[in-house]
């Protein structure tokens, strides 16, 4: 028999429904409370950045006005600034101002010049450059600082020159050689409170094209490339090379290796090969080379070797290759000859700096095949000239876009005469030179250089393209004329930000009866400068 526990309760249905309702309120009531309580956290996490953004906003407009209550300095300029700098000058004050920045006190500019940029401060603002001119007919190589404040040259921004002039050197300072000498230079400078040195700054230089590669990395902003006359240490210079110089091959180059070495790119036209045992003479036309003398080659920092000469296998063609891949294992370059005729004929292209400039060398002289000076088939010798070879070499050169230099081994002047003594006649083009290397202009060359010519020659400026006609003797052993004691070095210039060819440089030299090579002097150098412009064509 069942009997009912004394605590059991008994649920209706209506006392169930009840219970249901009061747990679904009691949940809502909790679930509101929890979303008022994220509500209030939004509210004052807005509150926060209102209150922060409202500070930083008061402190803004503080700031500006207390700024602007401060600027009350004036911008000015002296009596040296000129007209291009003060518009400068006045228009970025203004742009200053308009920025919202504040002058608090007086800021006053100058201008100064100077031809030597160790005499800026550093605060100074360079703003231009201008390098020394002549003619490019003018027998001027240097001028004194004196004769440079006279106005006795032409300034001519160096970015903006052309073949027509020549840039001259300051107290025998060169600007594309010493950069910050050699040249005008001309900078703002200022008197500012400390406070407003970076707005007297800001103002002489926002939004110029002032050059800012100098004084800093100068040398990286222009390329460097000498090129050099008739290279043979032969003969009597073996003779010296045993004698004088007690067997030190560099002894050649003592008085010229510091003033090549220097250039990035250097030039030789060598015309004698390297042999062992080369015994020392005089008179013979079969020139060798002892291989100790190629430390004079290796002291000047040659780059390039042209073989466009004619006595290259003088002591057989095994010698000639032997000397050829010697230069390669050395790290130069060669062009105008080779081990054979395919490789004597290729263009040397060079890319240095990023300019690039095609090398054409050739033989166009009394050399032939038959004698054995001029390459052939698998034998090594110099690069002969024939017209197609030339029109498509030049033409492929300038469909590259390069710039192109054409060295040319011409038929020799031979008006020596008997004793030591000059031979003006010398100086000029010989017959058929002017009209043919005014042919290789037409095909399209920028520079056209006789290397191999023994006797300095002339030069003129034809049709926009520089001609030098004969660089003659650069290490050489033939002191039985003054004429043939004397060459010149061409070094040529380039701005490497723009690739422009802006300039050659004429250095003359002169090698002495030890067959050392030195760099004339300036009376020298411009008297002998004259004498060739006295046989110049002169573009007629």
């Amino acid at each position: 028999m069942y009997i009912q526990p004394e605590k059991e309760h008994s649920y209706s249905r209506e006392d169930l429904r009840r219970e249901l309702i009061e747990k679904s309120l009691a949940a809502e009531k909790q679930k509101a409370v929890r979303k008022k309580s994220k509500i209030s956290k939004i509210i004052l996490v807005l509150v926060f950045f209102v209150v922060i953004a409202l500070c930083v906003l008061a402190f803004l407009l503080i700031d500006r006005f207390s700024k602007s209550s401060e600027d009350n300095g004036v911008v000015s300029i002296d009596g040296t600034v000129t007209s291009e700098y003060e518009t400068i000058i006045a228009e970025n004050a203004q742009k200053w101002r308009e920025s919202g920045n504040a002058i608090h006190q007086d800021i006053l500019y100058s201008q100064k010049t100077t031809y030597d940029m160790s005499e800026m401060k550093d605060d100074d603002i360079l703003v231009k450059i201008e390098v020394p001119t002549v003619d490019f007919y003018s027998s001027e190589l240097n001028v004194t600082q004196s004769e440079a404040t006279e106005d006795k040259v032409n300034w001519v921004n160096y970015e903006k020159l052309t073949p027509e002039t020549r840039v001259v050197s300051i107290d025998n300072n060169y600007f594309f050689d010493t950069f910050t000498k050699g040249a005008r230079y001309t900078y703002l400078t200022f008197t500012a409170n400390d406070s407003d040195r970076m707005a007297a700054v800001w103002i002489a230089t926002a939004d110029q094209n002032y050059d800012k590669r100098l004084p800093e990395n100068a040398k990286n902003g222009f390329l460097s490339y000498a090129q050099t006359g008739v290279t043979a240490l032969v003969r009597a210079m073996t003779i010296t090379l045993n004698e004088q110089a007690g067997g030190r091959g560099s002894w050649f180059a003592d008085n010229i290796k510091d003033f090549l070495s220097s250039k990035d790119l250097t030039h030789i036209s060598n015309e004698a090969s390297f042999i062992d045992g080369c015994k020392g003479s005089t008179g013979t036309m079969m020139l060798c080379s002892d291989w100790r003398s190629l430390d004079s080659i290796t002291a000047i920092g040659t780059d390039i070797v042209e073989l466009t000469g004619n006595h290259n296998n003088n002591y057989g063609t095994d010698a000639n290759i032997k000397t050829i891949n010697k230069y390669h294992e050395l790290g130069m370059k060669t062009f105008g000859g080779g081990i054979n005729e395919t490789e004597a004929a290729k263009p040397l292209q060079l890319d240095e700096k990023g300019i690039k400039i095609t090398m054409l060398g050739y033989n166009k002289s009394s050399s032939t095949r038959g004698n054995g000076e001029l390459t052939n088939g698998d034998t090594p010798g110099a690069n002969e000239y024939t017209e197609e070879k030339a029109v498509a070499d030049i033409k492929a050169a300038k469909t590259r876009g390069d710039f192109v230099i054409v060295d040319i081994q011409f038929s020799e002047c031979y008006a020596y005469p008997d004793g030591y003594e000059e031979m003006p006649e010398c100086d000029a083009p010989i017959s058929g030179q002017k009209d043919f290397f005014r042919h290789i202009v037409d095909l399209g060359a920028d520079l056209v250089i006789g290397t191999q010519a023994h006797h300095p020659q002339t030069y003129e400026f034809y049709k926009g393209v520089p001609i030098y006609y004969g660089l003659g003797n650069f290490f050489f052993d033939q002191t039985y004329w003054p004429g043939t004691q004397r060459g010149y070095i061409l070094t040529h210039y380039f701005d490497t930000n723009t690739g422009k060819y802006l300039n050659t440089r004429i250095s003359p030299t002169w090698y002495d009866k030890k067959h050392q090579v030195y760099l004339t002097d300036e009376a020298t150098s411009e008297s002998f400068i004259k004498r060739l412009m006295n046989s110049s064509p002169k573009g007629n």
